[in-house]
């Protein structure tokens, strides 16, 4: 029997809301347009607030790392920067719906797309995404059914967040084709993983939580000024596939999305000898980069739980 998670652990927290929430709000979007969905989310993020402590806290935590909240910071002003980052969370939520039915304008949407990265997509060469909790993946799972030549398939626990994941599946019944639900790779799924690559998919797997099950499986990575516990698994799993490794982020900005890929290594080596150093490297890379997109926007890193070691 795998040990029990603990209580301050991502999976273990209970999933914020209840389907017929989800279903209200999106109603209300429905009949009101986006205007009146936000003017109600302002209440619905203030209750969130208050009632989450533990999402408080590692909101208040992450702010403040970020340099968006001052330590100092009066009562007021932490409960009203702490509403802004959950109201930024649930209108990510309604895009996250809007991107399987169709009805989110990308039109305008930026890619700032690594040269390498589209040649391996018109040679048929597949490869690793590694991304984070921050934006909205939901539009790169959209485009991904769009876009000839991009074919994704995405690692996830969903099982943590099925009520939404329940929703999107009644909105589209193609919602989640593409997920594959893990709690661990075993040697048969790299099997499988590798067969994709090598057919020219790509496999995207996020690297900014610790997994569900397992010990040992995390390393301590300067994050925003201080050591974060930084899953293994995905670069474990890239030096597995022997593939190239690429970083890829969708975030808003003034309004519209943007969405930057780039490489982060043409493949992943992990000596016997220094196997911790080589993750190290590679893993301090990826982190320098989430930073650089929270700094850029604080309010769309979406980790609401203790995210650092305690000191």
């Amino acid at each position: 029997m795998p040990a029990a998670l603990p209580s301050n652990h991502w999976a273990s927290l209970r999933e914020a809301g209840a389907s017929a929430g989800l279903w209200f709000l999106y109603g209300v979007y429905r009949l009101g347009g986006r205007w009146i969905y936000r003017a109600l989310l302002i209440p619905v993020a203030a209750y969130f607030v208050l009632a989450r402590g533990v999402a408080r806290r590692a909101s208040i935590d992450y702010l403040q790392r970020v340099g968006t909240l001052a330590p100092d910071a009066s009562i007021w002003t932490r409960f009203a920067q702490v509403v802004r980052h959950v109201y930024h969370f649930a209108d990510v939520l309604l895009d996250k719906a809007l991107a399987w039915t169709g009805a989110l304008d990308l039109s305008k949407m930026q890619v700032n797309s690594d040269q390498r990265f589209e040649a391996a997509v018109r040679s048929g060469r597949g490869g690793v995404i590694v991304v984070a909790h921050i934006g909205n993946l939901e539009v790169l799972r959209s485009l991904g059914k769009r876009l000839p030549g991009v074919r994704l398939q995405i690692l996830v626990h969903t099982r943590h967040a099925q009520r939404f994941n329940r929703l999107l599946t009644r909105l589209n019944v193609e919602a989640t084709a593409n997920l594959r639900q893990v709690t661990d790779v075993d040697a048969a799924v790299a099997a499988e993983l590798s067969a994709r690559v090598d057919a020219g998919e790509f496999v995207v797997i996020a690297a900014d939580r610790v997994p569900v099950s397992g010990a040992g499986r995390s390393l301590p990575i300067s994050f925003l000024g201080a050591p974060a516990p930084l899953p293994v698994g995905p670069w474990v799993l890239a030096a597995a596939l022997r593939c190239p490794v690429y970083w890829l982020v969708c975030f808003k900005r003034d309004g519209e999305y943007v969405v930057d890929c780039e490489l982060l290594a043409e493949s992943i080596a992990l000596p016997r000898a220094s196997r911790d150093e080589a993750l190290r490297t590679v893993m301090r890379g990826f982190a320098a980069r989430l930073e650089a997109v929270c700094r850029h926007a604080p309010y769309q890193w979406f980790n609401f739980y203790p995210f650092w070691i305690a000191q």
